[in-house]
């Protein structure tokens, strides 16, 4: 007869706590331009190993080297770069506003610049993304006007939402920007669901779905991942692990998988990792996963390798959770001035030309800002009407809302 044991739990743990060295050892870093790229209809089972390697484009010399480079010109990359530069100092703007109590709450993307601002040139007007609150390059990308965020998170007169969504939480139909959810993962079934209507339909609009790494520790996540494989809906599955969950690190999530990209590989999904913070990267994955739904070849699952270098949000205060310079020591570097070293190696950029564009932006932002403002923002100007709570939600309005309405003196 077996002896009887206690039985115990593994809690994994991260590497360092605060106090502690910073220590990124676990992070196994391929060499630019070595992780070959497979052609667009490759079997999964055939490109397993791109679920454990990182893709990268950018070595430390500022170079674009191997397979997945040579697909933007040196416009293309420009304007790449000064979309990050504006998403930045647009965080820095909001962020500063929110200490100010001109809103209630703000989520900055600060080292994650490259994975949204990219990822938005490789889809097409009409295609739909399913993000989180911390894609906000999608829209910056596709020029849609900072006003209108601004508005939206001081929630003023003229906030598009009218006032009926958290500051962050975008919504754009024409910018291919499905509404933010506070509840985590939806977006992931949701986006599935879209991609498959939009086939059934015979359509041509692709849909990509966003979520964070502790979110993969949702139901929904797995769920989607089912339905996807399944029916090969035309959707890119997009994994950004930034490191961190709120207070919690990537491993409670990710669990024994070994990677947040190996998740895909059981349901049969090409999955990719790719560095996050290599513009050229992150844009030339997301054009190969984005033909692969189009050509009906199903979907495709991207784990962005990033990291998280401010706070989770201005709620949170991440000195209590891991050290203060362990963003100093992150190996793969800062999304902005790793594309600015590739455009000034390649002759297109200069430092001068540098400085001189972060002043026009922060211009550019600073006026949008004031003409936001003049709207109002959440203590001064300008407020939504009470008479909006009851509109966009039924197409006709059912009584007991009228009658409501009617009591409010609307």
């Amino acid at each position: 007869m077996v002896e009887s044991t206690h039985l115990s739990l593994h809690v994994p743990e991260p590497a360092v706590r605060p106090g502690g060295q910073p220590d990124f050892s676990n992070v196994k870093i391929a060499r630019a331009g070595t992780v070959p790229r497979p052609e667009v209809d490759a079997a999964p089972e055939d490109i397993r190993d791109l679920a454990y390697s990182i893709i990268r484009v950018l070595n430390r010399d500022g170079e674009a080297v191997g397979p997945w480079a040579g697909l933007l010109s040196d416009d293309d990359l420009l304007s790449g770069l000064r979309n990050m530069m504006r998403l930045r100092a647009f965080d820095t703007r909001m962020l500063m506003a929110q200490r100010q109590g001109k809103t209630s709450f703000y989520m900055q993307h600060l080292g994650e610049e490259a994975v949204s601002s990219a990822f938005r040139k490789a889809l097409q007007k009409g295609d739909m993304n399913f993000p989180t609150y911390r894609q906000a390059g999608l829209l910056i990308a596709d020029d849609y006007p900072m006003v209108e965020m601004m508005n939206q998170i001081y929630s003023n007169e003229a906030d598009p939402l009218r006032g009926r969504q958290l500051p962050i939480m975008y919504s754009s139909k024409d910018h291919g920007f499905f509404t933010i959810s506070g509840n985590l993962a939806t977006q992931y079934v949701q986006a599935v669901g879209w991609a498959m209507a939009s086939a059934i339909k015979n359509d041509s609009r692709i849909a990509a779905a966003w979520i964070g790494d502790g979110s993969t520790a949702e139901s929904d996540f797995h769920s989607a991942l089912v339905f996807a494989s399944t029916y090969r809906a035309p959707v890119v599955l997009n994994v950004v692990n930034n490191q961190w969950a709120i207070s919690t690190f990537q491993g409670i999530a990710r669990g024994g998988s070994g990677t947040f990209a190996a998740r895909g590989l059981g349901f049969g999904i090409p999955a990719l990792r790719v560095d996050g913070n290599d513009y050229l990267a992150v844009y030339a994955v997301a054009r190969w996963a984005a033909e692969r739904a189009r050509r009906n070849l199903g979907p495709t699952l991207i784990e962005y390798v990033t990291y998280r270098v401010g706070a989770h949000s201005t709620s949170d205060d991440p000195s209590a959770y891991r050290p203060k310079t362990e963003s100093e020591a992150w190996p793969l570097g800062d999304p902005v001035l790793r594309l600015k070293k590739h455009l000034i190696v390649r002759g297109a950029w200069s430092e001068e030309r540098h400085v001189q564009a972060e002043a026009e932006i922060m211009d550019e932002v600073i006026s949008a800002q004031r003409q936001a403002e003049e709207h109002g923002t959440l203590h001064d100007g300008g407020k939504p009407s009470v008479r909006d709570i009851f509109e966009g939600v039924y197409a006709e309005m059912p009584p007991h809302l009228r009658r409501q309405r009617q009591k409010a003196g609307y």
